[in-house]
Formats: C-alpha cells, sequence, structure tokens
C-alpha cells in the first residue's frame, strides 16, 4: 500500500473495492500497478510488467493491466490477445481519454476507478463468471520502483 498511502490523490480502498466489483461478474483479471519510477513509453512498460506479472499466461487470455506512471504523467490500459480481440482499438482509446480527462482535472481515484468499472464492463459482457473459474485473485493496486 505504500505508494497509495503517501500520496493523498489516490484512495487505496476506493480502488480495490472497483477491482473487486468488476472482477466478481468475470472470468477476466484487472490489475493496477503504479510506478515510482518514470516511464518514457508507458505502453511498452505495461507491457513488459503484463508478462513479467504472468499475465498473458491466463487460460483465457482475458487481463487487463492498468499502468500509472505519475512521475512522467503517463499511462497505459493494455489487455490481453482475447481481450483485445472483443473490443478494438475504439475502446482502449475511449477508456484511456476518460481517465485522461479526470487526471488532468486532479479527480486521480476517480480516473482509476473509471477505466476499472470500463473494463469490469467489457469482461462481465465478454467473458462472464462461470461455475467453473477460479475465484478472482486478491484485489490490489500494487506499485513498482
Amino acid at each position: 500500500m505504500g505508494w497509495f498511502s503517501r500520496t493523498p490523490k489516490i484512495d487505496h480502498d476506493q480502488v480495490v473495492a472497483a477491482l473487486q466489483a468488476a472482477e466478481a461478474t468475470t472470468s477476466g483479471e484487472i490489475r493496477v500497478l503504479m510506478a515510482r519510477h518514470k516511464a518514457k513509453d508507458p505502453v511498452a512498460a505495461a507491457q513488459a510488467y503484463f508478462n513479467a506479472l504472468g499475465m498473458a499466461e491466463s487460460p483465457h487470455r482475458n487481463g487487463i493491466l492498468i499502468f500509472v506512471a505519475p512521475r512522467s504523467r503517463n499511462f497505459a490500459v493494455i489487455g490481453d490477445r482475447a481481450v483485445h480481440e472483443q473490443c478494438g482499438d475504439a475502446f482502449w482509446v475511449e477508456v484511456a481519454e476518460a481517465m485522461a480527462s479526470r487526471f488532468r482535472a486532479g479527480h486521480f481515484t476517480d480516473g482509476l476507478v473509471h477505466g476499472i468499472g470500463r473494463a469490469g464492463e467489457l469482461l462481465a459482457r465478454t467473458f462472464p463468471r462461470t461455475a467453473t473459474d477460479r475465484p478472482p485473485p486478491s484485489a490490489e493496486a500494487t506499485e513498482v520502483d
């Protein structure tokens, strides 16, 4: 919880609650990763973390990562192959623009919660939870150096 607890602009509990709600009805996984370091290319950084976290190894290929690098004032929202096949580029652009608008206004928690909610809606619609799906992992927003 470290980075969040030192940054009053992001409410960790609200972000975790949004993650739990979004994952409750889907077999997909959504993660939020906050970087302490600057990220020159947030999409490349997000993809590297996506792979390092093993998210590309999910059985349904339906994970979504929201990567935020506040020190470089950028972020990326990426999804695994099966997710992208369902929504296409327009979805990612719409989510990123809505989040960026909230971030620019200083509403960082709201921006994250919005992005998580939209990701959850997509996953619930295209990858609904079934009786045979394993429970979602513990929802948390993670920080990396």
